[in-house]
């Protein structure tokens, strides 16, 4: 991937899921790393920032909504797209606490993802980084 190019980060425990949202950007021209939970995508951005991430709610170890709570004071620049199979009033009221792009139930509907990571791309202050190798 050119480091210089904008980047999304993917994080979801579901192989599954994030082999096929890899493979959606990657149709779209968008480059992406995916991360099996919260804490190796929290990890990664000693070194690297993505101009959003697709965060899943529901993980193990931290919460999606944890993560997000972490990166409004960690990285406040870097979109969150927030992503969940079990949607409920109370977490997208949470989510909303922390502004996400958007709140999407799975199956994600792929233009509703690809506008969301559109805006949070388009900014030019949003990559600070490129994608770890």
């Amino acid at each position: 991937m050119d480091s210089s190019l904008p980047w999304v980060a993917v994080v979801d425990d579901d192989e599954a899921v994030r082999r096929a949202l890899q493979r959606l950007l990657r149709s779209a021209g968008i480059a992406a790393r995916a991360y099996a939970g919260g804490a190796d995508f929290l990890a990664a951005l000693d070194d690297v920032h993505p101009c959003c991430v697709v965060l899943d709610v529901h993980m193990p170890g931290l919460s999606g909504l944890e993560v997000q709570a972490r990166l409004a004071t960690l990285a406040p620049a870097i979109g969150v797209i927030i992503i969940t199979g079990h949607q409920t009033a109370a977490e997208q009221a949470q989510a909303q606490l922390h502004q996400p792009l958007a709140y999407l139930g799975k199956p994600v509907d792929d233009q509703a993802i690809l506008d969301a990571i559109g805006m949070a791309c388009a900014k030019p202050s949003s990559a600070t980084g490129g994608p770890p190798p």
